[in-house]
């Protein structure tokens, strides 16, 4: 930068600081330098850095790992940052900050040679005061980050319970955005609890009349002052849209602060005319907090939030007043892109976030850490709901573990607790004690206290669990409570590649063929695109059957791990975990489009849809089993027009024609209501031999901006004459970049992953690849050539993004705007009523205790004694019945043969079928009020069926080692009618 521009910013900077100017807050990213390895000296001003490398935050350093490692080889070590940044000549007289969104693993830092603080954690957001250390002019800052897998906290000696190379991939350094704030030393204080003490602003709603749009809104701000004499200060708050129109403004009266004191101010008001945040309706407000002295601005916080009203009760979730059943992803916190880690710019976050919203995921769970600041913002703006864990592995812990994950936990939520996506705190990712768990809600209730957030964690069954509780759930099975809402935290761990159709396409995998798992075959993790979508669909079927408006006790749903392939523990051919519904790049797997069928409503079924599953480009001769998913009553299929039959579901959703010959031409799916009527379709078309690539480009909404840290997303596709992809094509490309752009390429089969490999396949007729932006702004020409293959050029314009003094006043999320893509919460019921429960009034049984089948207490069973497998119930009333619905001992491995009557008279008799909790038993009508469950002959199953998902056997324990073959064993019994 020329003496003559420093010059003129300092002006600038200056005027824009001088007294009675609110604060300005700049864009850290720009203009540090990078070196991978301890550098002694480093801290020091004088230390030379020419020779590092010249980096845009945010930045792993270790980034080319990723996905061409083994999260278990990421490189970690010590790696240092330096950055040079000019401040005005009045910066002594005011308050200068550093905000940190993370670090991993520590992060040591100095300015001007002198130390400021260390932060060791790894997940949270940090912050340090730097006024005494830096000066007007240039100011050196320097990083240095330790991301060793076993890092011990210097105070203590004691590891981080999270870094863990099982889930969380280590990218190292700082891998997240930051930010300068300089401040007035009257001001409000930041949100960052770690080194700062601090807690900043807190919006919130309460009062709410949805169908009004009406809601009291409190701004509550934590206001510091750092003069050496009391001030007298006004506080005033602007509520605006995000076109800019103010909906309302109110302020509190005025009141003084000691000097050095720090108090907390607070005004509210009734609000009308609110949209209130939703289900992919992103509606957010800039919540403007304003402290004046003498009737000026001295100090504005700008908080964008949302409002919505939640409720968790009686089994249930409830947003904005309606149910809702969780469906969506347990998403691993990283959240990663092949050669680039977790730092993807702003609006790529919300384009793989949104791809959760567009498969019909209306929340997601991260996994074990804290996610960043960006993927919370990216989930407000897209109008997806999360669960946010702080800091764990896999077991509850004591002492100096247990404090660091309460410390992360309320640097977590003082961080978060204006992000109105966010509905649950996480207190481990296993069931923790009930002191615990006590302990993680006096922390909620202390710093976010109105924000609408329940408290919970895996597991946590039993009712003395469910009274500190406010949710719970296992990662595998179905849990019920007709009380705190129980969900699925983990199901279908199953992995398949993109790669692989189904056996009857290139590359013609077998499905299930694959390297054994811990010795032995693993075909769950080795899957063609078929059969993965397809164990999708049955895993969701047992939440489904239990779902909102069958009963008292229900399920409030599941998330499926996971969303996108991720460089985390794996059990399948490639070193990265497959069991994605999209690949590394987000490009959708069949899976994805199965989500979208049985997952469209807020619970039941909304929108009838139908998906064929695969393509319809074969081999002359091929003959195969033609799968569609649906939701429709009935499915008819045609080839060419010529109908080939109608069929009924052959298992929920699951629709199979057999025997189809492959016809060149149309293949279409109809999907018909119980009335015959069309409803929904899905059609293949035979795409031509492959002609050409075809290349476009997804970018920032406002284009590619040349900020050295921004990224293009570039899909190449494999065409026919008539520019339709061909689904079997695997062709080698060959790709030539120039311009001011650096590579950073894409993913697929094959040595390294060809991670940064400038020549890779497409999949399935399709890859995508990454080019990032340098600091030059220009234009970018990416060539894209294979053999017998018309090339593609595409072009791309990077513009200027202006940094002066190593600041800048644009953000990585500047025109990324919030989207709705369903609109405000539907005012109309979210369910049908499909079943009545009849309550148990008492239970009597020769053996056990009776009660606890009907206790809606999942932790309690009542277990007979060997060849005393009987157990009568006597209902509140006499009823009709018309299902009964059991959880018994052994669910997943044991099958029972009961016979069941109803005041005597037989209703059913047969083999209880395997579930992952729940079985639903038809029974013959029949009116009475005395319901005989009796064990008929010796249960059946047995090891043989156990569940192997997962390493530790005692989380997908069901106790079927531990009863006899002639033991009858409850959990819970229910009895319904019809409505």
């Amino acid at each position: 930068m020329t003496p003559q521009r420093i010059a003129t910013f300092l002006a600038i900077l200056t005027l824009a600081l001088s007294a009675h100017a609110a604060r300005e807050t700049y864009n850290f990213n720009p203009a540090w330098r990078l070196h991978i390895g301890d550098a002694s000296g480093a801290e020091a001003r004088a230390f030379d850095d020419a020779a590092w490398k010249p980096v845009t935050l945010p930045r792993a350093w270790n980034e080319d790992d990723a996905f061409a490692k083994d999260i278990v080889d990421h490189r970690t070590g010590i790696a240092w940052y330096r950055k040079h940044f000019t401040l005005p000549k009045d910066v002594g007289q005011r308050k200068v900050f550093i905000e940190f969104e993370g670090a991993r693993q520590a992060a040591e830092v100095w300015v001007n040679g002198q130390r400021i603080g260390l932060h060791e954690n790894g997940i949270t957001a940090f912050g340090f005061d730097l006024s005494r250390a830096v000066k007007p002019g240039d100011n050196l800052i320097a990083v240095r980050t330790d991301n060793r897998w076993d890092y011990r906290e210097q105070a203590t000696g004691q590891r981080y319970q999270w870094a863990d190379r099982n889930f969380n991939a280590n990218y190292g350094g700082l891998p997240k955005n930051l930010r300068l704030h300089v401040t007035d030393k009257l001001y409000q204080t930041l949100p960052l609890f770690s080194n700062l003490g601090t807690t900043g602003v807190y919006v919130h709603a309460s009062d709410f009349d949805i169908q009004a749009g009406r809601a009291t809104v409190t701004a509550e701000a934590q206001v510091r002052n750092e003069h050496d004499q009391p001030r007298r200060f006004g506080y005033a708050v602007t509520l605006r849209d995000r076109g800019g129109k103010v909906v309302a403004a109110f302020k509190a009266p005025l009141q003084t602060v000691a000097a050095g004191a720090t108090t907390t101010v607070a005004a509210r008001a009734p609000v009308k005319g609110l949209q209130f945040w939703s289900w992919g309706h992103g509606a957010l407000y800039d919540v403007q907090t304003t402290l004046t002295v003498d009737g000026k601005p001295i100090d504005t916080v700008n908080t964008r939030t949302g409002f919505r009203q939640t409720e968790f009760a009686n089994g249930m979730v409830k947003l904005n007043g309606r149910v809702i059943q969780l469906k969506g992803y347990a998403q691993r916190t990283s959240n990663e892109w092949p050669a680039i880690g977790l730092s993807v710019p702003p609006w790529l976050s919300d384009y793989g976030n949104g791809q959760m919203l567009a498969s019909n995921a209306n929340f997601v769970r991260w996994m074990h850490t804290a996610p960043w600041k960006q993927d919370v913002e990216s989930l407000d703006r897209i109008g997806l709901m999360q669960a946010m864990p702080a800091g764990d592995s896999e077991a509850d812990v004591t002492g100096r573990r247990w404090e660091q994950r309460m410390e992360a936990m309320r640097d977590a939520i003082v961080y978060f607790r204006n992000n109105p996506s966010i509905v649950m705190y996480e207190a481990g990712n296993r069931g923790v004690s009930a002191e615990h768990m006590a302990e993680v809600r006096a922390l909620r209730d202390r710093f976010d206290p109105h924000g609408g957030r329940a408290a919970g964690s895996r597991e946590m069954l039993s009712r003395a669990l469910q009274g500190v509780a406010e949710y719970g759930g296992e990662m595998l099975y179905i849990n019920k409570s007709a009380r705190r809402p129980m969900w699925a935290m983990e199901y279908s761990r199953d992995e398949g590649a993109r790669k692989f159709w189904d056996e009857l396409s290139p590359p013609f995998h077998k499905n299930g063929d694959g390297p054994p798992h811990k010795g032995e075959p693993a075909p769950s993790y080795n899957h063609n695109q078929d059969s993965h979508a397809l164990e999708n669909v049955r895993r969701w079927v047992d939440y489904w059957r239990e779902r909102p408006g069958t009963g008292t006790r229900v399920s409030s749903g599941g998330v499926n791990i996971i969303f996108s392939d991720s460089n985390t523990h794996h059990r399948g051919a490639e070193n990265y975990r497959r069991s994605g519904e999209v690949d590394a790049m987000r490009i959708p797997k069949d899976g994805f489009f199965a989500h979208q069928v049985v997952w469209d409503g807020w619970v039941d079924v909304e929108h009838p849809r139908a998906h064929l599953l695969g393509h319809w480009n074969y081999a002359t001769g091929t003959i195969k089993t033609i799968t569609v998913i649906s939701s429709a009553a009935r499915v008819l299929l045609t080839l060419n027009g010529k109908p080939l039959g109608a069929v009924d579901a052959s298992e929920p959703f699951v629709f199979r024609f057999e025997n189809v010959r492959f016809e060149p031409g149309e293949l279409r799916a109809i999907g018909l209501d119980k009335d015959g009527r069309q409803v929904c379709e899905d059609v293949r078309v035979t795409a031509g031999a492959p002609a050409a690539l075809k290349l476009t480009a997804q970018t920032h909404p406002q284009r590619l901006q040349a900020d050295g840290a921004d990224l293009a997303l570039v899909q190449v596709e494999v065409v026919d004459a008539q520019g339709r992809r061909n689904p079997i094509a695997l062709d080698t490309v060959k790709f030539t970049l120039d311009g001011p752009a650096e590579w950073r390429g894409g993913i697929a089969q094959g040595p390294g992953n060809f991670v940064l490999a400038r020549e890779l396949p497409v999949e399935g007729g399709v890859n995508r690849v990454l080019v990032r932006s340098t600091t030059e702004a220009g234009t970018i020409r990416l060539r894209a050539e294979a053999q017998g293959l018309a090339p593609a050029m595409l072009e791309l314009r990077s513009q200027r993004v202006e940094i002066v003094g190593g600041l800048s006043k644009r953000f990585p999320a500047d025109g990324v705007p919030p989207q709705s893509a369903r609109g405000a919460t539907p005012a109309t019921p979210a369910f049908t009523v499909g079943r009545i429960a009849v309550p148990v009034a008492s239970a009597e049984a020769a053996s056990g205790d009776a009660a606890k089948a009907f206790d809606d207490d999942e932790s309690t069973s009542w277990t007979s004694a060997s060849g005393q497998g009987a157990i009568r119930f006597h209902l509140a009333e006499a009823a009709t019945l018309s299902e009964l619905t059991l959880k018994l001992g052994g669910w997943r491995e044991r099958q029972y043969p009961l016979r069941i009557s109803v005041d005597g008279m037989p209703v059913y008799q047969g083999l209880t079928p395997r579930s992952l909790g729940y079985v639903t038993l038809p029974l013959k009508a029949h009116h009475g009020q005395v319901v005989s469950i009796e064990l008929t002959g010796d249960a059946q199953g047995g090891a043989d069926a156990a569940n192997t998902e997962v390493a530790n056997q005692k989380i997908v324990d069901t106790g079927a080692s531990r009863l006899g073959r002639g033991v009858l064993a409850i959990v819970e019994a229910e009895f319904y009618r019809l409505p």
